[in-house]
């Protein structure tokens, strides 16, 4: 745990050195988060996970007419257990299944349909601010385009999936004044495809989307190596905005900001809600995208301008993944259930549903923040307000430091000048605080760490209007017509 927290006006510069940290964002504790974090139930997600199993395989290309076997089944799997749940809250979930046709190196020619299984909490006086959690129902064989195989994917990422479920049930028993979105993505393993259409659905349904937490690979804790760490998970985010321009590069390399996007920000914030909420479980930050020459479908979120982060397990076992289920020369090999801790993949789960709660809850970070201090021995930050935001702390660290360190209260005020605190020496950043004490993330000055959406943009600055995006450049959308909402009776308007 970090030291308690500290407000402080900070009259000179040495005491800076001598000042204590303080717990970065957010530094309030709230009895609600515990609560949600005991409801998780390990039972729950082993009995989703052998459910899901027990569809022989979910590949994105397996039958779509058989009620006990294929991607079909699971998928209508899936749907029922949202719709179950939201009985159970008087009709708290609203359960779509957005779609799309495909083709691609992993496709057939004429393309296929993916299909997302996605279920909708709505916010109660902040609808239109939306986090998300992915996790992707299909899985695969060896061979990437065997759709009849046995594959039961318990890990690689039923075990995403069943924290998912497992989340929207506890957290359908409170309300909240941001959307919650639950979507099960399909057509991961054949190219981000279900990750591309929940993303392309929230650009075309207006979601400002302040976070997307993608769980894939989130129940093993035992590496190939003989590595073994029950008490960590791994959280992925992009240093950099995926669409920033040369000339924001530019500006960014000179001044700052290549470790502080919105998504590391997420990252910062789920760390801290480990530290305060969960007992013996931390996240592991790491300063990339995803895992070495791999993607995952928070990539999609990215390239349409939000943030997103991957969430993963501590040690991976590469026997197990995208392999045939059998043994050879006394290797197991295969994606069978008895690779998952569950007692492992509860914690993750816990992770999952107290951020999206204490972001939910939270007002989102101030906006166009600025900082001046050029040759001056104080720092100002301004800012525009947050909705429902009670008050502001302003936040500094060492340009070193991968967390925030030192904080002042900025009171209703929308703008604070630090006092002493050379602009020179540090990283800064501002956190909305509501009436209650939920804090925001930290918002970074600048296009760097600010929050808004961040689309592709053409020569002249202007959004481009371009469907299912590929800044990354791996595996192309090829999309075949429009997607299912657009064709739909209303279009793509109306609420989130």
């Amino acid at each position: 745990m970090y030291p308690a927290r500290i407000l402080t006006a900070v009259a000179a510069a040495s005491l800076v050195s001598a000042a204590a940290f303080a717990t970065p964002p957010p530094v309030n504790i709230h009895p609600e988060l515990r609560a949600i974090a005991g409801a998780v139930k390990a039972s729950n997600l082993h009995a989703t996970d052998m459910a899901l199993v027990g569809f022989g395989t979910r590949h994105t290309l397996s039958t779509t007419t058989s009620k006990t076997r294929g991607i079909g089944a699971a998928r209508n799997w899936v749907a029922a257990q949202f719709e179950t749940i939201s009985e159970g809250c008087s009709g708290c979930l609203e359960v779509v299944k957005p779609s799309q046709v495909f083709t691609g190196e992993r496709m057939p020619k004429a393309g296929a349909e993916v299909m997302d299984v996605v279920a909708i909490q709505r916010g109660t006086t902040d609808p239109n601010r939306v986090i998300v959690i992915t996790a992707h129902l299909d899985s695969r064989r060896s061979d990437v385009m065997d759709a009849t195989g046995d594959s039961p994917g318990a890990n690689d990422d039923a075990a995403g999936v069943a924290a998912l479920i497992e989340t929207a049930r506890v957290l359908s028993h409170y309300k909240f004044p941001a959307t919650l979105v639950y979507s099960a993505d399909s057509g991961e393993e054949q190219g981000l495809f279900g990750g591309k259409i929940i993303a392309q659905y929230a650009v075309d349904h207006g979601w400002n989307i302040e976070a997307n937490l993608n769980n894939d690979m989130v129940g093993n804790d035992h590496g190939g190596n003989g590595a073994h760490d029950p008490h960590t998970i791994r959280v992925f985010s992009e240093g950099t905005k995926s669409n920033e321009t040369l000339e924001q590069a530019a500006y960014r390399r000179y001044h700052g900001g290549g470790v502080d996007s919105p998504s590391r920000n997420i990252a910062r914030y789920m760390h801290t809600l480990a530290e305060q909420y969960l007992d013996d479980f931390h996240v592991r930050m790491v300063y990339r995208t995803d895992r070495w020459g791999r993607s995952g479908d928070q990539v999609p979120f990215l390239e349409q301008g939000f943030p997103a982060v991957r969430l993963s397990e501590s040690n991976e076992n590469y026997d197990h993944q995208h392999q045939n289920v059998r043994v050879e020369n006394g290797v197991h090999y295969g994606d069978v259930i008895s690779g998952v801790d569950f007692d492992y993949l509860a914690n993750v789960t816990r992770l999952d549903a107290i951020t999206m709660a204490s972001l939910a809850m939270a007002p989102p970070p101030p906006s166009d923040l600025g900082v001046k201090g050029a040759v001056a021995y104080d720092t100002t930050l301004s800012w525009k307000p947050a909705p429902g935001a009670a008050s502001y702390n302003a936040w500094w660290r060492e340009t070193t430091a991968p967390q925030w360190q030192h904080v002042q209260n900025a009171g209703e005020a929308d703008s604070v000048v630090l006092k002493n605190i050379i602009l020179d020496d540090y990283f800064f950043g501002v956190s909305a605080v509501g009436k209650d004490g939920w804090e925001s993330p930290v918002e970074f000055p600048g296009y760097s760490g600010s929050f808004a959406r961040s689309p592709k943009l053409d020569v002249h600055g202007k959004p481009v209007n371009e469907m299912y995006p590929g800044t990354f450049g791996r595996f192309p959308s090829g999309a075949v017509g429009q997607p299912s909402w657009r064709n739909a009776p209303g279009g793509h308007g109306g609420k989130p």
